[in-house]
């Protein structure tokens, strides 16, 4: 499930894309997404430690994406913020590790749904970017 702090980057994300080439400040952000400042600073600030975003400090300073908006996408969003992926960690790509629980990788039960699952929310996600969801027309940014 996508926790609170990921809709919270998406939909800031989306409101810096339509701002382009504009910088938005935290507090604009924050307003935009309909997030607590303090709670959106934070994951600002992990967003701009992981390369997706630019802060400019000063009385004129604020945020701008480190990429094109073509070039970022959700996935890669979802997982500074959350982390991988995928519904366990003997299915992720990037934190992949054997469950405490299993005692078999090769005859786990339910290792292949996790595969499939992890293989399609990573195909949509990894395909969707932020430019097209700024581009959605009459789109509720909030429904992420």
């Amino acid at each position: 499930m996508l926790s609170q702090k990921a809709r919270y980057a998406l939909r800031a994300l989306v409101e810096l894309t339509r701002a382009h080439p504009a910088q938005a400040t935290a507090g604009e952000l924050a307003e935009r997404a309909d997030a607590p400042r303090k709670f959106l600073e934070a994951i600002l600030l992990a967003l701009s430690r992981n390369g997706l975003i630019v802060s400019r400090r000063g009385k004129f300073g604020g945020y701008v994406l480190a990429r094109p908006a073509a070039e970022i996408s959700f996935a890669e969003i979802i997982r500074v913020v959350d982390g991988p992926l995928a519904l366990a960690p003997c299915v992720s790509r990037t934190a992949f590790r054997k469950c405490a629980d299993c005692p078999d990788l090769a005859t786990c039960a339910i290792r292949e749904a996790l595969l499939r699952a992890r293989d399609a929310t990573a195909d949509v996600l990894d395909h969707y970017t932020l430019a097209e969801a700024a581009a959605s027309e009459g789109a509720e940014v909030f429904q992420v």
